[in-house]
């Protein structure tokens, strides 16, 4: 046997005699790989730690996964990046969830952070052929988010109200945007679930149409069923309506909680982040002499506290916040964004590579600061708001989980965030193509080309099982393959 192999084989020896070891170990085991092969974004990320973790691992239920989708949709900061954190929060404690989440953003975080040295030192205008990868990538990534999109939806969607969810979520994203907005429509969809569930809504339709409520009564897929006299759960998996005597039953399927805090302590994790939270922005406020590092880094702070949904919501934001300042150009915002889509790993890993160039562009200052170090500034400050806040709020999910008025609410909220995939998916096709004329960015709908490098990839993951990172290096060699046919005649 050799060295390695018998050094792995202690290793593992040694984990499996505590507990805490053997939790790294399993970790390890599990989620060592996550952080270079997990491309296409954050809805397709959900749906390769759904087939991890609930399919193949069984490290949870198909109905927990659902809960945690929805608890981490609901939460600001990076939703990918916090769902896998709460799987093995819930697993196997705080420690594995770091350790998870050090393997799945340190390569991305790393590779970014190389590229923004490499665009620090190139020309305003790119040779043709890179913008025809770049948009290939771009054509290719949309198809990898779409094909999630719809099998996210398969999963959210358990009755007609759900559906509707879906539908109208998606469609209310695509003709508006604002920060605040789809918070609200993701709680919108929460009461609206819980509404029909609890019975209100069936009731003031029936007393608008002057009727008396009749039993049984089957609406929108959703039925009440008997179990020794108590209402239930549909066969369809879907939660019943149930009356407010109903509400503090406990949801039939249970998780493991043992690895989570009590739910004062979660209150206390959540109370002391919006302290300092507060203390940046009085600060951000007030200090008018600041280092441009803490600039950075209060920008980054507030961008990862107010955003929720993702990846696909913070890309406005941080426009606004690093490039207006003059800290990072239009045209290197745009060159990493058509990078980091083809990333591995968390798209929040973007904020390495502003954070490095807006340390680059400071320079020679007397407030510049090593780009390393902006590096580090922009990735604490983007995912330290969702991380402790989910660490908080699992401790309290805890506890109010057991609630059915809960799992009402969450069942919404996953349906209404899987509608607003949708959206992202449109909006990242709208600013896919990237050339000499459009740095900042176009419809992919301009050339028939790329709309085909987007079906392709789509396709190719649905009908013949492509995996993510050979469609995006496929859809990066269909661009190239436009450009020698454009360019070559």
């Amino acid at each position: 046997m050799s060295s390695t192999s018998q050094a792995f084989s202690a290793f593992k020896e040694r984990a499996s005699r505590s507990k805490t070891g053997f939790a790294l170990y399993d970790t390890f085991l599990r989620t060592w790989d996550l952080g270079i092969t997990a491309f296409g974004g954050p809805p397709t990320h959900f749906k390769i730690l759904n087939d991890r973790f609930v399919e193949k691992y069984k490290w949870l239920t198909p109905s927990t996964s659902l809960e945690l989708f929805a608890l981490s949709q609901s939460l600001p900061g990076p939703a990918s990046t916090k769902f896998l954190f709460c799987i093995t929060l819930l697993r196997h404690g705080l420690f594995s969830a770091t350790l998870a989440f050090v393997f799945w953003s340190l390569p991305g975080a790393l590779g970014m952070y190389g590229f923004s040295l490499g665009v620090s030192k190139i020309s305003e205008t790119l040779p043709g052929p890179v913008y025809a990868l770049l948009s290939g990538l771009n054509g290719a990534t949309v198809g990898i988010v779409a094909l999630a999109a719809v099998e996210l939806a398969r999963k959210a969607v358990t009755d007609r109200l759900t559906r509707l969810c879906v539908f109208l979520s998606a469609a209310a994203g695509l003709l508006y945007n604002a920060l605040w907005y789809f918070p609200v429509l993701m709680v919108g969809c929460g009461f609206a679930t819980l509404a029909w569930d609890m019975g209100f809504a069936g009731t003031v339709w029936r007393v608008l149409r002057g009727k008396k409520r009749q039993e049984p009564v089957e609406e929108l897929g959703v039925a009440p069923t008997s179990v020794d006299g108590k209402v239930g759960t549909t066969a369809s998996g879907s939660d019943a309506r149930t009356g407010s005597s109903d509400t503090e039953q406990e949801v039939v399927e249970q998780a493991d909680t043992t690895h989570l805090y009590g739910w004062k302590t979660g209150l206390a994790i959540v109370v002391a982040f919006f302290i300092t939270f507060a203390a940046v922005l009085i600060a951000r406020g007030l200090w008018d002499a600041r280092p441009l590092a803490f600039s950075v880094f209060a920008n980054f702070y507030l961008a990862g506290t107010i955003i929720f949904g993702g990846g696909p919501v913070v890309i406005p934001l941080l426009r606004e916040y690093i490039v207006a300042p003059g800290w990072v150009s239009s045209r290197d915002f745009l060159l990493g964004l058509a990078v980091i889509q083809s990333f591995p790993g968390p798209n929040f890993n973007f904020a390495v590579y502003l954070g490095s160039l807006a340390a680059l562009s400071a320079r020679p200052t007397i407030s510049s600061f090593p780009s390393f170090a902006g590096a580090l500034v922009g990735f604490f400050g983007i995912f330290t708001p969702g991380i402790v806040l989910s660490i908080g709020f699992m401790a309290v999910w805890k506890t109010l989980r057991k609630k059915r008025w809960v799992a009402s609410i969450l069942r919404g909220i996953n349906a209404g965030a899987v509608g607003l995939i949708f959206t992202a998916v449109y909006r990242l096709f709208q600013i896919g193509l990237v050339d000499a004329e459009h740095q900042q960015g176009s419809s992919l709908g301009n050339d028939p080309w790329w709309v085909v490098v987007t079906a392709t990839s789509f396709v190719g993951g649905a009908w013949f099982k492509v995996p993510p990172p050979l469609a995006i290096a496929l859809g990066g060699v269909m661009g190239l393959i436009w450009y020698g046919i454009v360019h070559g005649a």
